[in-house]
């Protein structure tokens, strides 16, 4: 395999992931808003023994979602290092004169 047609898998792969890192993102948002409607419309304070259990399930819930966007934020920075990486590698071979990932533009090979 040519090094622009590693480069252009390697781009569809990160742009999947995106995608798929967006449909998360959105399934979770959608949750969220149920889980919030729920419990605005059915618990109140006598579901609870006092404040303090009250609090303690509550925050049971934001450390969730904080870990799944630190975690999904960590995998961002990842692929946003990759994508560093290679744009700087292109820029070096367009400076040498090489073609690099420019050949796979000029060349009709875009993404798909």
């Amino acid at each position: 395999m040519s090094r622009p047609e590693s480069f252009n898998r390697m781009l569809t792969a990160a742009a999947k992931i995106q995608l798929n890192i967006a449909l998360i993102l959105e399934a979770k948002a959608i949750e969220a808003d149920k889980s919030r409607g729920w419990i605005c419309n059915s618990l109140d304070i006598s579901a609870y023994g006092d404040h303090a259990q009250q609090v303690k399930e509550t925050m049971a819930v934001h450390d969730q979602l904080i870990g799944l966007i630190d975690g999904l934020s960590k995998l961002e920075s990842a692929l946003a290092k990759n994508l560093k990486i290679i744009l700087n590698e292109k820029e070096e071979e367009e400076a040498m004169g090489g073609g690099g990932m420019g050949d796979l533009f000029n060349t009709g090979g875009g993404f798909n």
